[in-house]
């Protein structure tokens, strides 16, 4: 009987890149990998490694962040106004901050979690009917 012996010789790293030219693949010699996707808008949607941990995120249309996951069981959300001005964050530890901005961008109101608000808005003038 004849035995076959085949050896592969492969080089490391190994590297895999998406057609912008961003890393969708790694692995080393030891056997560690991480593997990323993208969107259409470059932005890293999805992360996995070889030691089990993940995260996805999710972008609006002016490119924040609004939403964040991982396989530590950390998620966080954002919500934006037109501006680009956060006007709420909440994460899965139950921090939360919300605020108000003026016409001209400035914070105005500012509230969180841990008590903290901060009020700068102008009192409304009450007009009384008859």
């Amino acid at each position: 009987m004849f035995k076959f012996i085949i050896e592969l010789f492969i080089k490391y790293p190994i590297e895999n890149f998406n057609s912008d030219g961003k890393l969708i693949y790694y692995e080393d010699s030891n056997g560690g990998w991480v593997k990323s996707e993208y969107d259409n808008m470059g932005h890293k949607t999805f992360y996995e490694d070889s030691d089990g941990f993940w995260s996805k995120q999710e972008y609006d249309e002016n490119n924040h962040t609004t939403f964040y996951e991982d396989s530590d069981g950390f998620s966080v959300k954002t919500v934006y106004d037109k501006s680009g001005n956060y006007i709420y964050y909440e994460d899965s530890k139950g921090v939360w901050a919300k605020c108000e901005y003026d016409s001209n961008n400035n914070k105005i109101y500012y509230e969180d979690s841990k008590g903290v608000i901060m009020d700068k808005r102008k009192p409304y003038k009450l007009i009384y009917c008859k």
